[in-house]
């Protein structure tokens, strides 16, 4: 499965996108900013955010995110690229990982589709290339 993962951006939960968006424009050189949307799919509020070595913090708020903040978890997931998500998942779960999100279309990927996976290294999001 190695190969067939890359790094694609981290997940952060937060009470406020706006507070965080500018958070984040303090401490580091933007390069682009989405608009924050809400996606019916996720039923969560998203914002993706490009850093200037081309790092992507997304932000999320919104119900699914309400206990992490409220024990001050804000790293809710990793996010990796993958060819094919459906084969992906399949490797997840002949390891024994739990398949909490099956894949659907996420608006702020494109309609891309997304699928979370808990993991030993925490909530691990799919997202197909």
């Amino acid at each position: 499965m190695g190969n067939g993962l890359r790094f694609h951006h981290i997940g952060i939960a937060t009470r406020d996108i706006e507070q965080t968006k500018e958070y984040v424009k303090d401490l580091f050189e933007v390069v682009d900013i989405t608009e924050t949307i809400y996606d019916e799919k996720q039923d969560a509020y998203l914002c993706m955010i490009i850093v200037v070595d081309g790092t992507k913090i997304e932000l999320i708020s919104g119900e699914q995110v309400k206990g992490f903040v409220a024990k001050r978890r804000y790293l809710y997931h990793t996010c990796y690229e993958t060819d094919n998500i459906e084969e992906s998942i399949k490797k997840f779960q002949e390891k024994g990982d739990m398949i909490i999100s099956e894949p659907k279309e996420a608006i702020l990927f494109d309609n891309k589709k997304v699928a979370f996976v808990m993991t030993p290294l925490g909530m691990i999001e799919l997202v197909e290339a």
